[in-house]
């Protein structure tokens, strides 16, 4: 069964792309087109070794993701900045889902494997670049909660970061959504509880000068195609800031409700407040 998406009482503003748009796309687009296809082929080719020599261990095939990403996002002129620092522990970062930029910014910033609803596997071009680069796809119902145990374990004990979002869909960039409990349940079981830890991270998008603030926001009905056309075409970028909380101890928490809360609660606290023409839920 599918997340149900994020809704906004006010309707994302019509886009009107600026004249030279196309050629715009076409410059910031092709070149990432590009570099995704030429790394693709290289990241399979370095699988083929490490199954050899290292099993399902990813360490060396797992730098194109950050290559990639961090290249995509200087192409596309969207400025990164980070504040803090990623976690050294065993464990699993979790973060607001705003857009499907947040694949690249995530990325760009640490070496991660993402934990995807099991439907993203089937979507067209994503679905198959999110197998080669080691997602982890699971289905968010409670009965599978010991198979998601099983490999969260398996991942986790490879040196594996797991990010994963509890928001269970994303928003308009401008807020955090209710966390979801279920997928941390998994990190309370008498296997990893001792020596894993959770690392709550906020990624705060600044539209360009000029655009409305929900600019990157990918919520409700909006289809990925006009999305992307949208930020491509754009005559100037914004940026995005990624903020890195302390980490928190799972076995200094009580249970997965309060895991939820607590990250929550940080996650949250990276954001700006929202402007209140958009407080709308």
């Amino acid at each position: 069964m599918s997340d149900p998406v994020w809704e906004s009482r006010i309707p994302p503003s019509d886009v009107t792309p600026a004249k030279g748009g196309t050629w715009r796309m076409v410059r910031r687009g092709l070149p990432i087109l590009i570099l995704i296809a030429l790394c693709m082929v290289l990241m399979f080719a370095t699988r083929a070794v490490e199954r050899v020599f290292k099993g399902a261990r990813r360490p060396w095939s797992s730098v194109f993701p950050r290559f990639v990403s961090r290249t995509a996002l200087r192409l596309m002129g969207l400025r990164l900045e980070v504040v803090g620092r990623p976690m050294r522990h065993h464990g699993a970062v979790v973060a607001n889902h705003s857009t499907w930029l947040d694949i690249f910014v995530l990325n760009a910033v640490q070496r991660i494997f993402f934990v995807s609803k099991a439907e993203v596997a089937g979507w067209p071009g994503i679905g198959s670049m999110a197998k080669a680069t080691g997602t982890v796809f699971i289905n968010r119902d409670r009965k599978e909660a010991a198979v998601q145990k099983q490999m969260f374990e398996e991942r986790l004990h490879m040196g594996h970061k797991l990010l994963f979002f509890p928001e269970g869909t994303s928003s308009d960039s401008l807020r955090v959504l209710p966390f979801k409990p279920t997928l941390f349940a998994a990190f309370f079981t008498p296997e990893l509880r001792d020596e894993v830890y959770i690392q709550p991270v906020t990624a705060t998008y600044v539209a360009p000068d000029g655009e409305e603030p929900r600019f990157y926001g990918w919520w409700g009905d909006m289809d990925f195609g006009p999305s992307l056309v949208k930020v491509l075409k754009a005559p100037r970028q914004g940026h995005v800031r990624v903020t890195f909380h302390a980490p928190i101890a799972v076995a200094d928490v009580a249970d997965r409700k309060e895991m939820a809360r607590r990250c929550e609660q940080a996650v949250r606290g990276g954001l700006p407040d929202i402007p209140t023409a958009y407080l709308d839920a």
